[in-house]
């Protein structure tokens, strides 16, 4: 069991960095680790790793929907409401038939296998389409409108509709119809309780979301459990995966969409704890997506593809080009959407991933008939879409959205944070670079020393000055730079090609007289030791 870990672990990364130096989405990479590592393949992980696939997909899951629930914002949600409900519904149901009847023609199934069908590929992958949907609202793409908030909850919702609809179609053609009777003679139905069994899902699921986030903040704020955001992730985690334990255990809610509704009332509830989290399950992330995608690859069964390659293939052409477009027009019929923003969907939420890998293999197991053509569809599609889909978010985001201003409330912002200590020769660089250090160890950032002599300055003068500022950076990556020029346009210069954070100088006049002398805009605050700018370009 532990060297099968290590081998997922290990090779699952490196997988997935080659495939980001190739310019391919890291996913690719790490589904290729897993195949090549899988029973199709390799052979080696072992039953043991392979069994416990499910728990792992479970956990990762977990992780990327509570990741979503922390980074939707309320406002922009609030505006899309009712195409983020459409989403939910529409475009998984109108593929589902059009699969239903495109299976009913090449492969001859009956309606309701058909339509099992069309629950399996209707489904849209979390795995993939929020962190897609996340990275476009840390760049900025289509913000304003909340697009990629739509296309979250939506997700999530359709997810909920067809996993359901999934397991009524499953117990029909295993048990028969499964009608119950209620007082007063009248039965219901398995289709006529679908409806009903839809809101308390819903419902339910945010209800207990609503009921997680308060314990949550009940624990980690106001009776302080936890010292630092570290246990605050694990907590929350445990909260979470209880919920998903509970919704297996008593099928009256979604587990999925109650870890979702939990980030998401965390933010409004208390927003610097939302805050740290986000931090938290980004890391988390780190590591679940590639337990996730390793084991999605191993799963999959590529000896039942050979014999229905080409009509897989056009049944998922036809339920995306077809099915999802015609959900996707009646979605956004009558929103502010511009047909560019709506030709979005196409590339943004038709990813499958998760939810193929998690039941594809159900009907067979049951005994339907055509079970093993579904398998091998479910499978095909992974291998389509998921790589298709993660490759299309960040490259058509760019040309179909309009970029818009980041609010850091709402979504974890990444960047690589650079320091520039601009000192002279004095007794004033030390505390200088000793602010700039602590700066760059709060935001595991780098710092940049740059010291502009004048015209003629002796060179063993600076090597005494670097050896007495070289032990305050000992463990930060840090790099000395001595120029000479002006002042004020040599570091405005510096700091703008190489892309600054954050500027920390020194308090004399000379320094001060900076704010005004240099061409780039900068914005002055004082600290104790040291004067700290920031560019504002």
């Amino acid at each position: 069991m532990l060297a099968g870990i290590l081998w997922v672990g290990l090779t699952g990364f490196f997988g997935g960095q080659l495939a980001k130096r190739l310019k391919l989405p890291a996913l690719v990479g790490m589904i290729l680790v897993g195949i090549l590592l899988g029973p199709q393949a390799g052979g080696v992980l072992g039953p043991a790793v392979l069994a416990s696939a499910g728990a792992f997909r479970t956990i990762a899951v977990m992780v990327i929907l509570m990741k979503a629930g922390l980074g939707l914002d309320r406002d922009k949600l609030r505006q899309q409401s009712t195409v983020a409900l459409r989403l939910g519904f529409l475009p998984g149901v109108c593929e589902a038939v059009v699969v239903a009847i495109a299976s009913i023609v090449l492969f001859k199934f009956d309606l309701p296998t058909g339509l099992l069908l069309g629950c399996i590929l209707g489904a849209e992958s979390p795995a993939v389409i929020v962190p897609g949907m996340l990275r476009l609202k840390q760049l900025g793409w289509g913000v304003r409108k909340g697009i990629a908030d739509a296309i979250l909850t939506g997700s999530a919702l359709s997810d909920v509709m067809l996993l359901l609809l999934f397991s009524l179609l499953l117990a029909f053609l295993t048990q028969g119809n499964g009608a119950i009777a209620l007082p007063g003679g009248l039965q219901l139905s398995a289709i006529q309780r679908l409806p009903l069994q839809v809101v308390m899902q819903i419902s339910l699921g945010i209800f207990f979301g609503w009921l997680a986030a308060r314990l949550l903040v009940l624990l980690l704020v106001k009776q302080n459990w936890t010292q630092n955001a570290v246990q605050d992730s694990l907590v929350t985690s445990g909260v979470a995966l209880g919920l998903v334990l509970g919704a297996e255990r008593w099928p009256l809610f979604s587990g999925y969409l109650a870890v979702m509704a939990t980030g998401f009332f965390l933010v409004s509830l208390d927003a610097p704890l939302a805050r740290r989290l986000r931090g938290g399950f980004a890391t988390l992330w780190e590591v679940a997506q590639i337990f996730l995608f390793v084991l999605l690859g191993a799963s999959i069964q590529l000896t039942v593809l050979e014999n229905t390659l080409w009509s897989g293939l056009g049944i998922l052409a036809l339920g995306t080009l077809l099915g999802r477009m015609l959900g996707w027009w009646l979605s956004t019929l009558g929103s502010n959407w511009t047909w560019r923003e709506k030709l979005f969907l196409l590339p943004g939420n038709s990813a499958k991933a998760t939810v193929q890998a998690a039941i594809g293999a159900i009907p067979l197991a049951q005994g339907i008939e055509g079970g093993e053509v579904i398998l091998a569809i479910a499978a095909l599609s992974i291998l389509v879409t998921a790589p298709l889909g993660a490759w299309a978010i960040p490259t058509f985001a760019p040309k179909l959205l309009e970029r818009g201003a980041v609010d850091p409330t709402k979504v974890l912002i990444e960047q690589r944070v650079l320091l520039l200590a601009a000192v002279d020769a004095s007794a004033q660089a030390l505390p200088v670079v000793r602010q700039a250090a602590a700066l760059a160890r709060r935001a595991d950032g780098e710092v940049l020393v740059l010291h502009v002599r004048s015209e003629g300055g002796e060179e063993g003068e600076i090597e005494v000055w670097r050896s007495q500022l070289q032990p305050l950076l000992a463990d930060i990556r840090h790099r000395f730079v001595v120029l000479s020029g002006d002042v004020a346009e040599t570091i405005a210069q510096v700091a703008a090609e190489q892309n600054v954070s954050e500027i920390v100088m020194g308090r004399g006049d000379r320094f001060t007289a900076l704010a005004f002398l240099t061409t780039t805009p900068i914005t002055t605050i004082q600290t104790p030791k040291a004067k700290y700018l920031k560019p504002n370009t």
